[in-house]
Formats: C-alpha cells, sequence, structure tokens
C-alpha cells in the first residue's frame, strides 16, 4: 500500500510517500537537472561520506506514485525518530543551523546553492544533526542572493536570538509560527541592546526593517541587475557572518526547576544503583526494539536503555535538563538518545495545514517500552490529572511500561504538597494499583531498596 506523506506537498521537486511501511521520495522531472547536478558534482558524495546529509539509493521506477511525473524514485536511509524545531534544547537548534550553513556554504563550492534553509530539513540521527532534504539543492547563479536567506533568519536566528537574549521558553513560538518567527516580531522582542551587535543588527532588525519597507513593493529584475552583481566570494563572507552570528549566540547557565534533580532526592548511593539495576532487568526482560523516557531529567536512566544501542528517547518539560543530556550526547558520540522538551501535559499536537504537517507526539508512536520513573506525582499532584487517566496515556504510547510510584511520604511529594490542598484521597499504593489495573497486568513489582518507592513492570491488556 502506498500512502504520500500529508506534510510533503510544497515542492514541485518531488514528495515523500511510504510503501508497506517503507519510506520513500519521488524526484520528479521537475526537478532532473538539480538532482543529476548534485550527484554528479560530487557534493552529495562529499555531504552523505562526512555524515551531514542523509544518504540514499535508487530504486525501481515502477515505486513511484506519480509515475507521469516521475524522474527517479530513491529510499532514504530511515531516520529512527522525527523530533520538531520546538521540542530541541538551545544547543541542538544552535547545531542544526550551524550545519545548515556549512551545507550552504559547501554547496557553493560545488556550484550549487541551497534553495532551502527550513529548521525542518534536520533531523538528529544517531546522536548528531543531519540534513534529510535531498531536493534542496539547486545550480548556484552567479550574482544571486541566496534565495533561503529570510528563512534561515525565521527558522533559526531569530529564535536563537530570542532564548539567547530575552527567554529560553520563547523557542515555542515556533509552535505558532511553524514557518519561522517573524523578524519584525523578533525584532520588537529582542532588547535594544542587540541592536548594537553587528550581526544581530544586520541579519534581524535591519532585515525586519527592509521587509516592512518593500513589503508592498515589486523590485524587478532590472533594478536588482543595476545594484551590482553578488560574486561567489562575497556570497561565501555572507555566510561566514552568518555562522559567526550563531556561533556567539549563548544562553547563560540554565537553572531551573529540576535540573539538579538527581543530586537532590531521596536517594542515596546505594539505592540509586538499586533503581538502575531493577530498570536494567525489566528493560532487558522486554528488549524493545524502543524507549521512550517520560520525565527524563538529564537522561541517567534513558542511558539503561541507549546503553544496550536501544534507540531512546528521552522527554522532559525541563531546558535545562535537555541541554545538559544533549550536551553529555555530543561529548560522548552517543548514537542511541535523542533529547527533546516536552511538555506532557501539553504534548506536541498535529499542526500545520489540515493539522497534518506536523505529527502529535502520540501520532509518532508508539513505543516499545515506556519508561516513567519519578513522574507519575509531577502528573498526578501538580497538574491533577487522574490516576485511571494516566494509565489510559500510557496505553495509548506503548506495550509495555516501567513506571516508578512515589507515595506522599516522600521528599518530592511532600515538596509537591508545601503549595497546596491535599485533595487526593486516592494517591496511595493500593489506589495507584486500582486505577491502573483495568488497563494494565503488572508482570513485576519491586521496591527500591533503601526508599519508599515501588518500581512497576506492566505490560498493556
Amino acid at each position: 500500500m502506498t500512502d504520500r506523506l500529508s506534510g510533503s506537498f510544497r515542492d514541485p521537486s518531488g514528495f515523500m510517500f511510504t510503501s508497506d511501511g517503507i519510506f520513500y521520495r519521488q524526484v520528479n522531472h521537475h526537478y532532473q537537472k538539480e538532482y543529476d547536478l548534485l550527484m554528479n558534482s560530487g557534493l552529495y558524495e562529499q555531504l552523505t561520506r562526512s555524515g551531514t546529509l542523509i544518504s540514499h539509493t535508487e530504486v525501481n521506477l515502477g515505486l513511484a506514485p506519480q509515475p507521469d511525473l516521475a524522474y527517479k524514485v530513491i529510499r532514504p536511509e530511515p531516520v529512527g525518530f522525527i523530533s520538531y524545531p520546538y521540542e530541541w534544547c538551545f544547543n541542538q537548534l544552535k547545531d542544526a543551523a550551524i550545519l545548515t550553513l556549512a551545507i550552504g556554504r559547501r554547496a557553493l563550492e560545488f556550484g550549487m546553492s541551497l534553495k532551502d534553509a527550513s529548521a525542518y530539513n534536520i533531523q538528529f540521527h544517531r546522536g548528531r544533526p543531519v540534513f534529510i532534504d535531498t531536493l534542496s539543492f539547486e545550480e548556484y547563479v552567479e550574482g544571486q542572493p541566496w534565495v533561503a536567506y529570510k528563512q534561515f533568519c525565521q527558522h533559526f536566528l531569530a529564535p536563537l536570538a530570542l532564548m539567547a537574549k530575552t527567554d529560553i521558553r520563547l523557542l515555542q513560538l515556533l509552535k505558532v509560527y511553524i514557518d519561522g518567527i517573524p523578524l519584525d516580531l523578533a525584532s520588537e522582542l529582542l532588547p535594544a541592546s542587540t541592536k548594537m551587535n553587528f550581526g544581530l543588527s544586520t541579519h534581524i532588525h535591519l532585515h525586519a526593517r527592509s521587509q516592512k519597507k518593500y513589503a508592498d513593493k515589486e523590485i524587478s529584475h532590472q533594478e536588482v541587475e543595476s545594484k551590482g552583481k553578488l560574486t561567489k566570494a562575497s556570497t561565501l563572507a555572507f555566510f561566514d557572518s552568518l555562522i559567526s552570528t550563531v556561533r556567539a549566540l549563548e544562553v547563560p547557565t540554565i537553572e531551573t526547576e529540576w535540573a539538579d534533580y538527581y543530586q537532590d532526592n531521596n536517594y542515596t548511593e546505594n539505592s540509586f544503583e538499586a533503581k538502575r539495576k531493577l530498570v536494567g532487568q525489566f528493560v532487558k526482560q522486554v528488549f524493545p526494539e524502543t524507549v521512550w523516557d517520560l520525565g527524563a531529567n538529564t537522561g541517567e536512566f534513558s542511558r539503561v536503555a541507549s546503553e544496550l544501542e536501544i534507540p531512546t528517547v528521552a522527554f522532559d518539560i525541563d531546558p535545562g535538563a535537555v541541554q545538559q543530556n544533549y550536551d553529555q550526547v555530543r561529548k560522548n558520540k552517543e548514537k542511541f538518545m535523542l533529547p527533546l522538551v516536552m511538555d506532557l501535559t501539553n504534548p506536541s499536537p498535529n499542526l500545520g495545514w489540515r493539522n497534518a504537517e506536523r505529527d502529535s507526539m502520540t501520532a509518532r508512536g508508539p513505543a516499545d517500552l515506556v519508561m516513567a520513573l519519578a513522574l507519575i506525582h509531577h502528573l498526578a499532584i501538580s497538574n491533577n490529572v487522574p490516576l485511571r487517566s494516566l494509565a489510559e496515556f500510557f496505553a495509548e504510547l506503548s506495550e509495555h511500561l516501567i513506571i516508578e510510584f512515589v507515595p506522599k511520604e516522600d521528599s518530592q511529594v511532600r515538596r509537591l504538597l508545601t503549595s497546596r490542598l491535599d485533595i487526593f484521597p486516592d494517591y496511595t499504593l493500593e489506589g495507584f494499583k486500582q486505577a491502573f489495573e483495568p488497563t494494565f497486568s503488572v508482570l513485576e513489582e519491586k521496591p527500591v531498596q533503601g526508599s519508599t518507592r515501588t518500581l512497576f513492570l506492566m505490560k498493556r491488556k
């Protein structure tokens, strides 16, 4: 069965589709010249060899869903989990921006130009960012400005600047503006001091003013020509300017509520290791192909799975914790861990045209195993989510569940109850079991040595 991906419709050069569960891309005749140039110039070989562009193989043209338009059908190397920019930490978005610029710069050296600079063209694959859109290259034309400049600034530079200079939470604007944050809005939200920064002044503030000035005017090809052509050398220098601007952006030390959770909890060193051992035993008992760790913090227990070479997505609401996790992934060159920012009380929804361009969190599941360690008290007590509703939510995400029950006498639960009335009479070990019983069967129930907590391995009924 062949299905065209609902989010792959904007580019006349081709589109993504699936056949028997395998992802393919149709390359249309419209893109024949550029595709041949990409493959024969040496650019594709160099980018794929360096791991910065996803590789592909050409397959039978008979698979094409629209054979009258098809020039080639290619099968890209599969990417395990598709994530979106509004789910990344600052350093992930920054690395994705630098990769996009580096590819654009390298393309010029091979007589090609990057026509798309969408953040959605980047995925994190085997621990590092990779460019996934093979059809984003076109022949370079001497004197032509970079056509993807505005898109790059809206998708990358504006959110990075807002995170670094205003508030790290402003990345979530990308959920509202999926085609990138408007530069006039970014210019308004950035502090006045950024106008003294050459890169931000040029690429955001002045760029926004220029957009406004020419918004209702048409600039003819002759007018552009009269201003003089850009040389390849000046275009390369332009890329270098953008790269320098991005590299200079940093977020201050991210001190958020749960970033130091592992250093401030009920666990002694022995009980912490006992919990790790139990989680490892449960993971090996299931031995899943994929793991989602919900409320993963900095990924201490996510690594129980990823170190077994099981692809693991580590979700957490805390951007500081996710950043620490990602920095560790980079430092240790980990290939099976993907840290992402996710608010489980308001997870990523279906977005875009007809609510179908970007998939919700649940639509990208299920995983083979979900881990919910030291999590449910936050959802049940801080956010008033009923335990039975939690069980149903976890059942949507996975067949197997490793979950930790944290009782009211635990210091972390007492911490949550200091600022609110205890209206949770059913939040007990027995109440927890009763709430999960209609949805899950308990395979294992083990107390965590040296603590008041209990770890469960469950299977969906």
